[in-house]
């Protein structure tokens, strides 16, 4: 995905969800049909699974800041470089060993913010229907959200699902709920890996073809791009031979040409690739069920199907040629100066007191008009935790404006940052 890209035929965070999910779908139901046919589950689950894979497809990137990972980077050096001033408001001191971690993680949430954690907030506790509980999504569908398992003070490299963070201590209590209620335990949830699995494969391969769409890539580029990165590469001109045979045979219904037919190459290589990878991963899928089903798988499916060379090979494009383009690196390098000059004026409302109060002083004038221009949703959630009183106030008021600026649309956040800044 390219933020703010004027271009309609380039992705954008919505119409990526949608192929995520529409993959998803169609790889849980490769993987149901060969689970049914070995007797493992039934017609109407697997009608159930695939329900709940396109949900989480749906769903996957909604905690995303604006700007995508360039936001989250930007948030966490935000809170890096106000650490000392903002968590020494945090009580730290205990000597209780479970007060220490739970402290620590507080901390954490913060200096490691990730969209992937605020997903998990934003559908269960920022979305207000009718009351505290978000979408009201069910504990399968929750379960199944969950891309990582480790909260911010458990991250371990060693283990793939622990390498991000899964939750915040704001959600301590509803992740022990869903481990219960679905039988998980602190293991990652089956239908997970084959929402992870549909999302590696698309961004994978339309980040191509959008690059093509953008004049970054052209056929013959990713041609060599894709034999030269890859050691099979007898399997990797057969494919392409037959992506170019396609094109040929539909060239003499549709006459194409230049650049045309450039792009009509690369969108027929997409679509080839997608049915590749979406087969290859329902397969490992089923070749490691029961070490997924017993919580000992720790790998991605991707990885270990035999479309990984393919993968590999494109993921080595769109970091070498891709994401590396002036304009992508401008977006990013503007993307950090938005969101953090947005935290930096609605922190002036984070530690506004005066509700309810006369009399208030010139600062804090200031302070209440930047809490009362926040989400009055995430201000009822924001005094809802407060009351509830089993988080530490100050993390309250750095969730309030964390949950501000993370759920800005990227146009919302820039056009927002230009009228606050008289940009």
């Amino acid at each position: 995905m390219f933020p703010l890209d004027p271009n309609d035929s380039v992705r954008t965070r919505l119409t990526h969800s949608l192929e995520v999910s529409h993959a998803a779908r169609g790889l849980a139901k490769d993987a149901c049909f060969e689970m049914e046919k070995q007797g493992y589950i039934k017609g109407q689950q697997s009608r159930q699974i695939e329900t709940i894979a396109a949900t989480c497809g749906l769903l996957h990137d909604l905690g995303n800041p604006p700007f995508g990972h360039s936001g989250e980077m930007a948030i966490r050096e935000w809170f890096k470089k106000k650490d000392e001033t903002i968590f020494g408001k945090l009580d730290t001191s205990s000597k209780k060993q479970n007060e220490v971690n739970r402290n620590e993680q507080y901390v954490q949430d913060f200096l490691r913010f990730e969209g992937n954690a605020q997903t998990i907030r934003l559908v269960t506790k920022l979305q207000i229907l009718a009351d505290f509980y978000g979408l009201n999504l069910t504990c399968g569908t929750l379960s199944a959200a969950c891309k990582y398992v480790a909260a911010s003070n458990e991250e371990n490299d060693g283990f793939h699902e622990k390498s991000k963070i899964g939750y915040f201590a704001s959600e301590n209590s509803l992740i022990e709920k869903l481990r219960t209620e679905t039988g998980t335990g602190k293991a990652r949830n089956p239908i997970t890996f084959l929402v992870e699995a549909a999302d590696d494969c698309v961004y994978n391969t339309v980040d191509l073809e959008d690059g093509a769409t953008k004049g970054i890539l052209d056929w013959e580029l990713l041609k060599g791009e894709l034999l030269a990165g890859n050691d099979d590469k007898t399997t990797i001109q057969e494919y392409l031979d037959d992506v170019e045979k396609h094109v040929k045979e539909k060239e003499k219904e549709v006459q194409f040409s230049g650049r045309a037919k450039d792009k009509t190459l690369v969108r027929y290589f997409r679509v080839r690739a997608i049915r590749e990878i979406i087969t290859a991963s329902a397969k490992a899928f089923t070749d490691h069920y029961d070490d997924i089903m017993q919580g000992e798988y720790h790998g991605e499916l991707v990885k270990d199907s035999t479309a990984w060379p393919l993968v590999k090979a494109c993921r080595k494009i769109n970091r070498e040629r891709v994401y590396c383009s002036d304009e992508t690196l401008k977006l990013e390098l503007m993307g950090r100066k938005v969101i953090q000059d947005l935290l930096d004026i609605y922190w002036e409302g984070y530690d506004f007191r005066g509700i309810g109060k006369k009399n208030l002083s010139n600062s804090e004038k200031f302070a209440q008009k930047a809490y009362d221009l926040m989400s009055d949703n995430y201000q009822k959630v924001f005094k809802h935790a407060l009351n509830k009183n089993d988080l530490p106030e100050s993390y309250c008021r750095m969730q309030l404006v964390t949950d501000y600026v993370c759920g800005m649309t990227d146009t919302f956040a820039v056009n927002l940052h230009k009228r606050l800044t008289n940009g």
